[in-house]
């Protein structure tokens, strides 16, 4: 695919799956999770110019760096995603205004790295971009599927960021 077809695949993946993860969605440990992320790790890596020829050592250092973030991006996702158990048993998982600054802060990151890249002349296609999503949609799919597997406790309610930081009221004296 072209740098532009790519470019469209990222920004539609990026906008579906931010959009539905601010609505409250049904964790499934049946469903393959996986499978997106693998796909479009699939399309990126069977691109000839993930890696530029006449940068390669910058080129692999800014992948590695792309990658780190992207990692990092989706486990801070998906540790600031609110998980609950319904009373039937079912899990279900919705974004937090903290998962928005992971994401501002993921994006930040990138934009730094895509800057430092041209500073030093090298190349970026949007395959590297696309191997970083997939890491990050793998990495925070994982966390919250194994999250869901233990997220019910005896009040029927997940834990997540932000959880028990209410203020306790105090009892009045009678």
């Amino acid at each position: 695919m072209s740098g532009f077809v790519n470019a469209l695949a990222i920004a539609a993946v990026v906008v579906l799956v931010v959009v539905r993860q601010f609505r409250a969605q049904q964790i499934g440990a049946g469903r393959r999770w996986w499978l997106l992320p693998v796909i479009l790790a699939f399309v990126a890596l069977r691109e000839p110019g993930i890696l530029d020829a006449h940068h390669r050592t910058e080129s692999v250092v800014l992948l590695g760096a792309e990658l780190l973030v992207g990692l990092g991006t989706g486990a801070g996702w998906a540790w600031t995603t609110r998980i609950w158990a319904e009373p039937d048993g079912t899990v279900w998982s919705k974004s937090t205004k903290a998962s928005v600054m992971v994401w501002i802060a993921g994006i930040a990151l990138r934009v730094g790295l895509f800057a430092l890249g041209m500073l030093f002349g090298v190349h970026q296609d949007s395959s590297a971009l696309l191997v970083a999503l997939a890491a990050t949609l793998l990495v925070r799919s994982g966390i919250l599927v194994w999250r869901a597997q233990s997220v019910a406790t005896a009040d029927g309610r997940g834990t997540a960021y932000g959880d028990f930081m209410v203020r306790p009221v105090r009892k009045e004296r009678v």
